[in-house]
């Protein structure tokens, strides 16, 4: 690991770099130095541009097939799974890779909720990160709606039908949304147009999320600063790779399994029925992914609150800095938040199932609790939290977390700016 800038020893390649500089960011991206302590928990990063590329690439493929017309979409995707060479091999990369997507990007969320990731001064790496899942969840959802399948259909319709509870111009967004007065031809060629366009914005913000994330360096499992690089970092290349390639493997395998032994489970029978306007569907349900604010949604009686609701329960994670007061980072210091934390976890998991049961008796009752509790979590627990409760003893360097050793020292160090 050097110290100092990369010079390419060719004349060739000092000419070009010069003018260029790719192969000294290049480098730089190798030899960056990294906590030596990281888990696998910090490969979904690479993961997820892993996920990114397929989608995009299958989707480009896709995209050359399909027809944005209500008459022939459903049509032109048995067009591409039945003709197409290796056509359904595509889609259901494409259609599988969504919900591998959001596995991965909620695993990396809550790994982030773990050890503090979102903490300073990491905040606007984190915030960028929440823009990332909010167009993720845009271009998953119009990406539903192009098979124009029934669920596709009545998805479309009950989604964009939300925004008329806004007050004044929510009529004018609905009518603008479908270009007409019910969801229609035009209604999937704008959905289709941003479901294209949308993917090269992640792509974009990926780019900042991951040099925004190389000016304060990357966090790790124990939450404290890097105070040695030579001791406490290890190369990117070829640790860190080894290990993101490891577990990449280990993803794409399940991955694959998904595709070629059970490439619909993840999906609804009703989207293989095709769009009809004139019969709706028993229970009309989104993606997996997207249940538990579908949840949060049903749960408020009133049509305007629970839009508020949902859209406050994705935008609450960005403000999350803020509303954590604790200075411990990681949650192996903070064993009364690791407990919150779980339970957090279980209440996001009761959120999901419950988005895909019916609105009514028990059901909703849960819901609702359970609507509550992600609120309380984010505005009550976590802000008290950081004044009442006892933390654990920190190590004084990411070294001595990983050889061992007395964290006394580092105890008294810190416990004044504890008790503050």
């Amino acid at each position: 690991m050097s110290d100092h800038e990369y010079t390419p020893k060719s004349k060739a390649g000092k000419w070009f770099n010069d003018r260029l500089p790719l192969l000294t960011l290049a480098n730089h991206l190798t030899d960056y130095p990294t906590p030596k302590n990281l888990n696998y928990w910090w490969t979904f990063g690479g993961i997820l541009t892993f996920c990114l590329i397929t989608q995009i690439v299958t989707g480009l493929t896709l995209a050359m097939h399909y027809i944005a017309h209500a008459d022939m979409a459903f049509e032109s995707v048995e067009h591409i799974m039945r003709d197409v060479n290796y056509g359904w091999l595509i889609r259901y990369i494409h259609a599988n890779g969504a919900s591998m997507f959001f596995l991965a990007v909620y695993i990396h969320i809550f790994r982030s909720l773990f050890y503090g990731s979102y903490k300073s001064p990491r905040e606007i790496i984190w915030i960028i990160g929440i823009i990332i899942y909010l167009l993720m969840m845009a271009a998953a959802f119009m990406g539903y709606v192009l098979p124009w399948g029934q669920m596709s259909f009545w998805g479309a319709t009950v989604i964009t039908n939300l925004f008329s509870a806004i007050p004044l111009v929510g009529e004018g967004i609905v009518t603008w949304l479908w270009g007409g007065y019910s969801v229609d031809n035009p209604t999937l060629t704008r959905f289709f147009t941003l479901h294209y366009l949308i993917p090269f914005l992640i792509l974009g913000l990926v780019v900042l999320h991951i040099w925004a994330l190389h000016v304060p360096g990357n966090n790790n499992p124990v939450g404290i600063d890097i105070k040695k690089p030579s001791k406490d970092t290890v190369p990117f290349h070829p640790y860190i790779v080894i290990k993101d390639g490891f577990a990449l493997l280990m993803f794409m395998i399940v991955f694959a399994f998904f595709v070629f032994y059970t490439p619909n489970i993840l999906g609804h029978a009703d989207n293989y029925i095709e769009a009809n306007p004139m019969v709706t569907p028993a229970h009309i349900v989104p993606e997996w992914y997207l249940l538990p604010f579908y949840a949060i949604l049903r749960s408020v009686p009133d049509k305007l609150l629970g839009v508020v609701a949902m859209l406050s329960a994705i935008l609450i994670l960005a403000v999350l800095p803020w509303l954590d007061t604790s200075k411990i980072r990681s949650a192996v210091f903070r064993p009364l938040y690791k407990q919150f934390y779980w339970i957090l976890v279980a209440d996001v998991l009761i959120l999901g199932y419950m988005g895909a049961m019916p609105a009514e008796g028990l059901y909703l009752l849960i819901a609702r609790v359970a609507t509550a509790y992600y609120f309380l979590h984010f505005l009550v627990v976590l802000p008290v939290l950081g004044f009442k409760e006892k933390t654990l003893p920190i190590p004084l360097s990411i070294t001595e977390s990983v050889l061992g050793g007395s964290a006394n020292l580092a105890t008294a160090k810190h416990k004044e700016s504890f008790d503050k």
